[in-house]
Order: structure tokens, then C-alpha cells, then sequence
């Protein structure tokens, strides 16, 4: 049904659409790798590095799409991806019949749903391929990658995927299984960010040392990446540059809200991640990190 394109050692078409901090360390990986990319931002600027790199510059969404196999989306919001793929003459309706969108980028549940069924109609595929990791893993290649849709579409996009990622995880046949997972994912980081902070607080008043703390909960009970990255952020405050805008923080948390309520799972932490952030942002720290809602734990233990 799909012939060549189960090819996995076949260099792929490539239209690749939202090129911030993810995504054109995301796109670099996929030229380095041989694919052939052509590539559109909202911002010209964002994209023109890329024409040195062998890509080509599209003017509008529905000419990266045209001929592409595979169109890429990493944006920033539900409303950013439906603007370059519903809009009238936008990507949807220039991808070819038997091309596949993977859409990247942390949206709602209900707008993967909408994706999967408006690709199925045009005869198009649809693949969620959420990923976690900031932007420094996504330019090593180091991504995690969460795909979800029809097993036979990621195992087209196998070698995109590859070219981005260190593992590929299976979400089942349902796209939008992907993007329930990243959006519990973000969440499980906020409550290490907010659990992090109140401890470190703590231990502040108390007389300890946060990196003393912290080396002693990295190298015994919480070795992981997460712990180690924001405890480290958390630890010395250094939440500047972003690499995960607060702003962006606090809408996948009301994306997450909004998906418990549809099917009745209460989330009472993250109502409580949710206060943080709109707190974080009344306070001016909406060009800091995610992890800057640590500030509030401080503050309420009348530490700077």
C-alpha cells in the first residue's frame, strides 16, 4: 500500500514547519542525517539559516506540504498548528493523498483526535510523535520520542525518528494516546519542579546547602535526568535563559485539566502546579524557565 516508502534506509521528502529552539535543532538533525527538508516559519528569519544547510525555504505552509511524504509540525500551541493546517489553502489540503503528517508538537488530546479524522478524510496519515527532552537533548539528536497512530506510519517515519531521537516509544494505534502521554509526562516534571522547591525551601530554613541536598538525592534515591537538570536550575536559581518558556508551562497544564475533566480523573496536584504558574506569571517571570515557579515556594518561605 505504501511501496518505497517502507524503505527505512531511503532518505525521505520532508516538509518541516515551526522552526524555534525544538524544532530547528530538530530539522538540522534530519539534514545531517541525508533527508531532503523543506522548511517554513512564521518568521522568515527563523527559517533563512537553513538555505545554507541544502534546505529549501517555503513561502507559505501548503508549499512546504506539497510535495512533501512526510510533513513535520513543531509549534507552539493548538492555535498555531491549526492555523498552518486548517487555514484556507494551507497544508492540509496541499499534502498529497498517502502522505503522512507527524505533528510533534505538545497539543490537546481533542485536537489529535480532529487531526487524525481531517487526514483520514483527505486519504492523508496522521501520526503523533510527541517528544521529550529541551532543546540542548533535541540538538544532540537525544530526543524521547512518543509516537502514536498506525503501526505501519511510524514504522515509515522510523528513520526520521531516528535521526532525532535516542528511543522511539509505542503509544498504541491511537494517535492522540501520544499526546495524553506528554501532557502527564509535563506533568509529572511539574510536581518534581514544585516537590524540588518546597524541599529545598525547607532545607534553606533549616541551615542546609540546596547543592548539598541535592547531590545527596542525585546520587542515592533520584538519579534521573529530570532531578538532576531542574534540581540543579532549582538550586541556583539560574532560570534565565528559558528553555521551556513559562508561559508554555501553564498552557500544557490546561491542556491537561482540560483532557482530566473530559474523562473525569481528578488531578488535584496539578491544580495546585496550575496556581503556581499564574502566580509565577503576576510576579513578571514569564520570560523565565518553567522552572521558575520554584521562586513562589521561596518567596512563601520568605527566602528572597
Amino acid at each position: 500500500m505504501i511501496g518505497s516508502f517502507m524503505d527505512k534506509d531511503r532518505d525521505m521528502k520532508v516538509g518541516f514547519i515551526g522552526l524555534g529552539n525544538m524544532g530547528s535543532a530538530m530539522a538540522r538533525n534530519l539534514i545531517k542525517a541525508g533527508h531532503d527538508l523543506t522548511v517554513y516559519n512564521r518568521t522568515r528569519s527563523r527559517a533563512e539559516p537553513f538555505a545554507s544547510l541544502g534546505a529549501r525555504i517555503a513561502e507559505t505552509p501548503s508549499e512546504a506540504a506539497g510535495d512533501a511524504e512526510v510533513l513535520i509540525t513543531m509549534l507552539a500551541d493548538d492555535a498555531a498548528v491549526e492555523g498552518v493546517i486548517f487555514a484556507p489553502g494551507d497544508a492540509i489540503q496541499a499534502l498529497p493523498p498517502g502522505a503522512v503528517h507527524i505533528s510533534m508538537s505538545t497539543i490537546s488530546v481533542g485536537l489529535s483526535r480532529r487531526l487524525a479524522e481531517a487526514h483520514r478524510e483527505r486519504k492523508q496519515h496522521y501520526v503523533a510523535a510527541t517528544v521529550f527532552g529541551r532543546p540542548d537533548v533535541a540538538a544532540a539528536g537525544k530526543l524521547w520520542i512518543v509516537a502514536g497512530g498506525p503501526s505501519e506510519q511510524i514504522v515509515r517515519c522510523q528513520p526520521l525518528f531516528d535521526a532525532i531521537g535516542q528511543k522511539t516509544f509505542m503509544a498504541g494505534e491511537e494517535a492522540h494516546a501520544a499526546n495524553a502521554i506528554k501532557l502527564a509526562g509535563n506533568f509529572v516534571i511539574t510536581t518534581v519542579i514544585e516537590s524540588l522547591a518546597e524541599a529545598f525551601a525547607f532545607g534553606r530554613k533549616s541551615g542546609v546547602h540546596p547543592h548539598t541536598f541535592l547531590d545527596i538525592l542525585t546520587n542515592s534515591l533520584f538519579p534521573g535526568p529530570v532531578y538532576q537538570t531542574y534540581g540543579n536550575m532549582i538550586a541556583s536559581e539560574q532560570f534565565e535563559p528559558p528553555g521551556f518558556k513559562l508561559p508554555l508551562g501553564l498552557k500544557d497544564n490546561r491542556l491537561l485539566l482540560a483532557a482530566a475533566e473530559e474523562v473525569a480523573a481528578p488531578m488535584p496536584m496539578a491544580s495546585l502546579v496550575h496556581d503556581r504558574f499564574v502566580a509565577a506569571l503576576a510576579r513578571g517571570l514569564g520570560e523565565s524557565d518553567w522552572a521558575a515557579i520554584a521562586r513562589i515556594s521561596y518567596q512563601d518561605a520568605g527566602l528572597r
